[in-house]
Formats: structure tokens, C-alpha cells, sequence
């Protein structure tokens, strides 16, 4: 499969309503209520960013909060996002991710329910995750109810990766769950709460509205990117699998048109295949290897996931540690966060075949499975 047939069997997929355009079935929720809002440019309804969507139909949000990224998504990975105003220059919005993660009790002064609506990717080192956590937290200890508009997840389909444990708890895993653990945003809040996860015993007052006409392991055509360097659906797809590369020397396509979709650096002795990554100010200001002819593969022509995957691809990292030369240790400090624990790298050092690292997190996934079961909803079987 090439790319361009992955992007027609996108095209062909049937449309879905997202969770935030069935008003029918959240509507006496809001009615007459001070809402507020955690959005970003990927928030749409009906075409509209939400805040509109609401409005058009009589709703008062009088708040906006933002993920990571910034509500325009025009912030780079890590980088501070302040406080600002939204579109209209009306209403403010309230960074969670610059000075602090969770909203204030001031924030929350004056609202009466909370609304989330983010398009996640299934991912558990996708900080939008933490963001719900601190959110469903908050709103907990306040006593606001907490409505989560469901979307689509492209790996909703299966489960796999080694799952965090709690001496590597951190913003990109909170929880201990696998890389890939097989939920839409809205199950995930729904386990959240039933598992205990938030603090001091409290349980947020959750409803999770579905989305309509979508199926576990369907795909789904991205409306907006959810993020500066996921600029569609084929870099989702490859995400899990790419993302631990930003935990080594070797750069992972940021810095190029393609990031998710490649890797690369200048000592990955016998790969063919050459790019060179540069700044790219608001998307990736300082990626690795800028300015340097980085050897490696480009995962677009030469090998695509289908959506029927059920796995994370090792085989792309066990390559390049094994031909990589430098001087440099081939892990960052940041690798053993992605992974959860510090297994993965250790058996990639010990040599370990792919099938060896499966086999030793394979028990940790068969027991989250009956976990994750609790809190599926039957709209997506």
C-alpha cells in the first residue's frame, strides 16, 4: 500500500458525527447554564469551531481552555502556551499548559459545567490525556459536571505496548496503561474515573456523548490536525510506533514535511534513503539533526500499517539502534518515559529479539484487557 492509496481508502470511509454534533442528545445539559470549554483548532462541529456550534444554538460558554499546542495549535511540542483571547477577541482562553496543567478555582468561578471536545489519537504519551485527567480533576473537586464529546480514535482497535508503571508517572503517562490501549477520549475518561485514578478519592460527575455512524477500527478522515507535527492521518497511524525515536538521538521526521512518517541521522550506517531536517518556526523551531544530511527510512513509500494493525512496529527502532555508530548514547533520558518503564530499553540493549520484548509485556496487556472492558461503550461495537 502506498500513500496515496491510503489517503483514497480514508476518502472512501463513511462519514461520522462526532460526539459535539448530536446537540439532541446533550442539549438539556446546557440549558441555561454557564459553560466553559477545553478546545482547540481541531474542536469543530458541523464545520464550525465549537464555541460557534453552541452558540448558534443558545448556549453561554463563557470560558475556553487549551491543551497543549495552544488553542490555534500553532505551538511547538514542550513549548509554554499563555493565556490569550479566542477568534472573536470575546472570550478569554486559559492555557493548561504554561504556568500550571489544571484549572484553577478561580478559573472555574461562574461555571456551572464543563465541556471537553479534543481529538485525541489513542496514543498514551499524547499529553491530551493528562490534560482530561487534570480537567475531570478540577472539575471534581468543584462539584462541575463534565460532559466529554467523544471522537473518533484511529487505534481504538487494539491494544499493545509496554504499560507505564508508576516510579515513571510523568505528563506523557499518568497512567498504567499500554503505548496503544484501545479507547476512543471518552472510554478512557470513563476508566479514569471508575479505576480511582484521580486524587484523594474524587470521581468527576461524567457523561461521555458517542459519536454516531463509527465503528472500532474504522477510518477516519482528520478534519484539522490535532497537532502541529500529526499533520494527518497516515503520521497518526504511525505515531506509536515513530514516537519513540523522540526518546533517541535519531530524529523522527520533525524538521520536514513528513514528521511521524520517517527517520533518520547522519550515523545510521547502510540506510538509502536521505533527508535533511531544518527549523520550522510554530511547528518544529529546533529539531534534531538541523542541517544535516540524516540517513534512515521513509516509512510512507516503503511500508504502511493498514488500519487493520493490531501492533506496534519495533522492527524501524531495533534497526537503527542496531546500525547506529555515533559517539553519543543512542538513548535519551526521555525514552524511558515514553515506554513507561525502563524494560524496553534494556532489553534493546541486551540484544532482544522483537518477539522476546512482546513475549515479557505481554502479561501487563493481558491483564489491562479485562479493564479496559469495563469501560468500552457498545456505539463502537
Amino acid at each position: 500500500m502506498n500513500a496515496l492509496l491510503f489517503a483514497c481508502a480514508l476518502l472512501a470511509a463513511a462519514p461520522a458525527r462526532v460526539g459535539v454534533e448530536r446537540f439532541d442528545l446533550y442539549a438539556h445539559l446546557l440549558a441555561d447554564k454557564n459553560a466553559a470549554i477545553v478546545a482547540n483548532r481541531a474542536s469543530l462541529a458541523d464545520g464550525l469551531p465549537d464555541v460557534q456550534f453552541l452558540a448558534r444554538r443558545g448556549i453561554r460558554v463563557l470560558r475556553v481552555f487549551a491543551p497543549e499546542h495552544g488553542f490555534r495549535g500553532d505551538a511547538a511540542a514542550g513549548e509554554t502556551v499563555e493565556d490569550q483571547r479566542d477568534d472573536t477577541g470575546r472570550l478569554p482562553v486559559i492555557s493548561l499548559y504554561g504556568r500550571k496543567k489544571a484549572p484553577s478555582a478561580e478559573d472555574l468561578l461562574g461555571i456551572d459545567i464543563m465541556i471537553f471536545d479534543l481529538q485525541d489519537v489513542g496514543v498514551r504519551f499524547y499529553t491530551y490525556l493528562s490534560t482530561l485527567h487534570h480537567v475531570m480533576e478540577s472539575c471534581a473537586a468543584a462539584g462541575i459536571p463534565l460532559i466529554v464529546m467523544d471522537r473518533p480514535n484511529a487505534h481504538a482497535h487494539y491494544v499493545d505496548g509496554p504499560v507505564a508503571r508508576p516510579d515513571h508517572r510523568s505528563f506523557i503517562g499518568m497512567h498504567p496503561v499500554p503505548v496503544v490501549y484501545g479507547m476512543t477520549i471518552g472510554e478512557y475518561a470513563r476508566m479514569i474515573n471508575g479505576e480511582g485514578w484521580l486524587r484523594d478519592g474524587l470521581r468527576c460527575q461524567l457523561t461521555v456523548i458517542p459519536c454516531h455512524g463509527w465503528r472500532r477500527g474504522d477510518p477516519f478522515p482528520l478534519r484539522v490536525p490535532p497537532s502541529p507535527n500529526l499533520p494527518d492521518s497516515l503520521s497518526v497511524m504511525l505515531y506509536p510506533s515513530l514516537c519513540f525515536f523522540e526518546g533517541t538521538v535519531v530524529n523522527e521526521g520533525r524538521g520536514t514535511p513528513f514528521p511521524f512518517q520517517r527517520f533518520g541521522h547522519p550515523l545510521l550506517e547502510g540506510m538509502s534513503f536521505a533527508y535533511t531536517p531544518r527549523p520550522l518556526p510554530g511547528i518544529a523551531p529546533s529539531p534534531k539533526c538541523a542541517g544535516e544530511e540524516c540517513r534512515g527510512m521513509d516509512l510512507a513509500n516503503e511500508h504502511l500499517p493498514t488500519r487493520a494493525a493490531r501492533r506496534l512496529n519495533l522492527t524501524w527502532l531495533l534497526a537503527a539502534y542496531r546500525t547506529y555508530r555515533g559517539p553519543s548514547p543512542f538513548f535519551l533520558p526521555l525514552f524511558d518515559l515514553l515506554a513507561g518503564n525502563d524494560a524496553l530499553r534494556l532489553a534493546i540493549i541486551a540484544g532482544k529479539t522483537e518477539q522476546q520484548i512482546r513475549d515479557a509485556w505481554q502479561p501487563e496487556i493481558d491483564a489491562f484487557l479485562p479493564v479496559r472492558q469495563r469501560y468500552l461503550l457498545p456505539d463502537y461495537d
